[in-house]
């Protein structure tokens, strides 16, 4: 039997990946300053954008369980809008995951160099569509209620 927890998990599955991104990009963006701290180089605040950058996902995740949500509320059975979400959830959770890591290799070349922020956030940028275009076409895969007659 499904229960209304099953429902959050795009939410869950995308905060999972969120919190793996941030992580990653976090341990870069501290290993990248304290290089910059070790050369008595200016150290770079600009690397908290990539730090955060895989943060958004979590509202991608959010907006599609809502989604989900209004299908139960409005009489979908909810078998396919679980899997929808499930699997949504970890495509969305991945591109957080992949953020991060891209956001890593960015905060050490921005530190080490000064240069390319712009070529950086646009790459960060590309990676965080996919995660758009994920949350959008699993809406549109979810079922309507069946119209009343």
């Amino acid at each position: 039997m499904i229960q209304l927890g099953d429902m959050n998990l795009s939410l869950v599955i995308s905060a999972i990946g969120s919190a793996l991104g941030t992580g990653v990009a976090g341990m870069a963006a501290i290993g990248a300053w304290k290089k910059a701290y070790l050369q008595n180089k200016v150290a770079p605040f600009l690397l908290v954008a990539f730090v955060g950058a895989p943060l958004t996902q979590v509202i991608y995740g959010f907006i599609l369980r809502d989604q989900i949500l209004k299908a139960y509320w409005e009489g979908v059975s909810m078998g396919w809008p679980i899997l929808i979400g499930s699997i949504a959830g970890i495509a969305i959770g991945l591109s957080a995951l992949m953020q991060g890591k891209a956001a890593a290799k960015a905060s050490d070349a921005l530190a080490e160099t000064g240069k390319g922020f712009a070529n950086y956030i646009m790459v960060i940028g590309i990676i965080e569509t996919v995660a758009l275009f994920v949350m959008i076409f699993a809406m549109i895969a979810l079922p309507s209620a069946p119209a009343a007659g």
